[in-house]
């Protein structure tokens, strides 16, 4: 266990280094999809938080992520508030506002709180679109991309891609620190068993509102990454079938998977461009092709099946060794 672990530790340092070198090796529009991937990763995360690891179902969290994308649109065009100040600002609102969406739907689970969250999704674009002097109605709000701070010889294209990247790690430690502390614990606990939890002392309650303000939050910061990125909100982009997206990434990239995330990431952001490239005239149909290969081929999702096939490979090693 110990060689699969140093391995795992390499392939992420890897991992990294190539991310970093990314921007200066790939077309602007490349790396813009890269951005994305970075922006979904961040949200999946939150997702997964409250589904896999809590065991919240939530077909709702494109809400959260119109939310934190229109704090900062509003923030930055209405306000003329530095960039930097709205990441930040639109997490904090998220999670308020998931903590306290979060206490009435105590009393709701499974398919009944999967319901509820998905009132949100439909019902939040209409919101939008209603308080038109903030939210510029139908239309939306067209924003500049940010600068890179003085002295970076980077374009606006690469500052943005090294500024997801920069928040996505920093979210990602703090979600792994999170969930292998006593925390985390109590979050996977009370999804296993929560009788048992509730037994053993854990406020359940509490901790479930906790986990969906969390889990808002992340979404939150992903979308006011996405407003910067793509420098355009509008209430259409928002839609249900967001919320359905970032569902399909957690199962797809891992379920209570925190480099799940990532890989899930990878498959929103280009499997529909690949089947929109394989047929124009049924993508949809190539796009749900994808998906049922995806869920056959690997039942754990990706990072799960990359996991198990690399401790496989490592005990066929140690094996090999041992009989030499």
């Amino acid at each position: 266990m110990t060689v699969a672990r140093t391995g795992e530790r390499v392939g992420l340092v890897a991992v990294i280094v190539l991310a970093c070198l990314l921007p200066f090796l790939v077309s602007g529009f490349r790396l813009f999809q890269f951005t994305q991937v970075f922006v979904y990763a961040i949200a999946l995360l939150g997702l997964n938080i409250l589904t896999g690891y809590n065991g919240q179902i939530s077909l709702g969290h494109g809400a959260f992520f119109a939310l934190g994308a229109y704090t900062t649109a509003i923030m930055i065009d209405r306000w003329s508030i530095a960039y930097g100040w709205t990441i930040p600002a639109a997490g904090f609102l998220c999670l308020v506002v998931g903590f306290l969406f979060g206490i009435p739907a105590l009393r709701l689970e499974g398919l009944y709180l999967a319901l509820a969250t998905f009132a949100l999704a439909l019902a939040v674009p209409q919101i939008l679109k209603y308080f038109e002097h903030w939210t510029g109605g139908s239309q939306g709000i067209v924003l500049s991309k940010p600068d890179p701070p003085a002295g970076l010889p980077l374009t606006a294209d690469q500052w943005l891609y090294f500024l997801s990247l920069g928040v996505l790690v920093i979210l990602f430690v703090l979600a792994y620190n999170l969930l292998r502390g006593r925390p985390g614990r109590a979050i996977v606990a009370i999804r296993d068993n929560p009788i048992a939890a509730q037994a053993m002392g854990i406020n359940n309650a509490l901790y479930k509102s906790v986990t969906f303000g969390v889990s808002a939050g992340y979404t939150g910061v992903a979308g006011a990454l996405s407003a910067l990125a793509i420098a355009f909100v509008a209430p259409d982009a928002f839609n249900v079938f967001l919320s359905i997206t970032f569902l399909v990434g957690i199962v797809v990239g891992g379920f209570a998977s925190i480099a799940g995330a990532v890989f899930g990431g990878l498959f929103v952001q280009f499997v529909p461009n690949w089947a929109q490239d394989i047929s124009k005239a049924a993508p949809w149909a190539i796009y749900g092709i994808f998906l049922i290969v995806f869920m056959y081929a690997m039942p754990r999702g990706i990072a799960g099946s990359l996991r198990l096939g690399w401790h496989r490979l490592v005990e066929a090693a140690s094996g090999t060794r041992a009989r030499a």
